[in-house]
């Protein structure tokens, strides 16, 4: 695959990928820990926030892993 064609899956992928992450762990979130502490909102809040890098790091080691030619 064209390095810059990969960048561009990649790229719309990384977008499309961090949208519904950030949807789906605000509405679970929202609906398990109603009548949860906030200590308890903060910590799941606080992980749901830091989790979605390393998906979104194994994205951009594929969109870098075969753009640089071997020498």
């Amino acid at each position: 695959m064209v390095p810059s064609f990969r960048k561009f899956i990649g790229m719309v992928l990384l977008v499309v990928f961090v949208v519904v992450y950030a949807l789906v762990a605000m509405v679970i979130g929202d609906l398990t820990l109603q009548q949860s502490s906030n200590l308890v909102r903060f910590i799941y809040f606080g992980i749901a926030g830091l989790a979605w890098v390393i998906p979104a790091g194994a994205i951009i080691w594929w969109m870098e892993k075969s753009g640089k030619p071997r020498t």
